[in-house]
């Protein structure tokens, strides 16, 4: 028997106010960059995936996830989203920015231009993805 995440009721209009949220870490994430703050940029291009992730399933299910573990929003969109290969894929590229999450955040591993040029590739295709979902 597979469990099932927890999650919240969510208003499906309030889909776009984490959409805006998201934009709003993403935008974050390259001053960061543009700065060196380079673990700055890395906790806000997670924030801005897991903010992407909750504008779909708030969209697509009216749901969003409630664990206290992030990786139960990826359980979500698999639960919530018919998944072709792309979105497959996107997910994938969720999944390793999530893995990350407690590193740059809390590890006190100094990251780099290079750790962050790499969070930032899988977050424009995690992104990407989740546009295509949230502007239709």
């Amino acid at each position: 028997m597979t469990r099932r995440t927890k999650r919240v009721r969510v208003d499906h209009h309030r889909s776009r106010d984490h959409l805006r949220v998201a934009e709003n870490f993403y935008e974050g994430a390259e001053v960061a960059r543009e700065f060196e703050y380079w673990n700055a940029a890395g906790v806000l291009i997670i924030h801005a995936a897991i903010a992407y992730a909750d504008a779909i399933t708030i969209k697509v299910a009216g749901t969003k996830s409630r664990g206290e573990d992030h990786r139960d929003l990826v359980d979500l969109i698999e639960e919530t989203v018919a998944l072709d290969s792309q979105g497959k894929t996107a997910v994938n590229h969720l999944r390793r920015l999530i893995d990350e999450k407690n590193l740059v955040s809390y590890s006190g591993h100094v990251y780099t231009r290079a750790d962050t040029t790499r969070l930032s590739k899988l977050l424009e295709r995690f992104r990407s993805w989740a546009l295509s979902l949230l502007k239709t």
